[in-house]
């Protein structure tokens, strides 16, 4: 697990003490399920062709978010398609 600043360990913290609310309505989590869900179909394969050392990186940093590196790469792919990838 990546390691926690000030600020998280407090948010992490409330939480495990039951502290936290919700702050949206059911439609609101209606919305959000139903778009989470749209999202997470995947129905097609795609095969490409990587350099080990992009892999490598591309791995690292997955480990680094806490996810599989598929996902992260799916990710960076939706963002980039749906316009909202930023350069730094």
């Amino acid at each position: 697990m990546p390691k926690t600043d000030s600020y998280e360990h407090d948010i992490l913290a409330a939480y495990d003490a039951g502290q936290l609310k919700s702050v949206a309505g059911k439609s609101e989590l209606a919305r959000i399920r139903s778009a989470a869900r749209a999202t997470a179909i995947k129905d097609k394969r795609v095969n490409i062709r990587l350099s080990s050392g992009d892999l490598n990186d591309i791995q690292v940093k997955a480990l680094e978010e806490g996810v599989p590196y598929q996902t992260l790469i799916a990710s960076v792919l939706h963002k980039y398609v749906t316009g909202r990838l930023q350069e730094r």
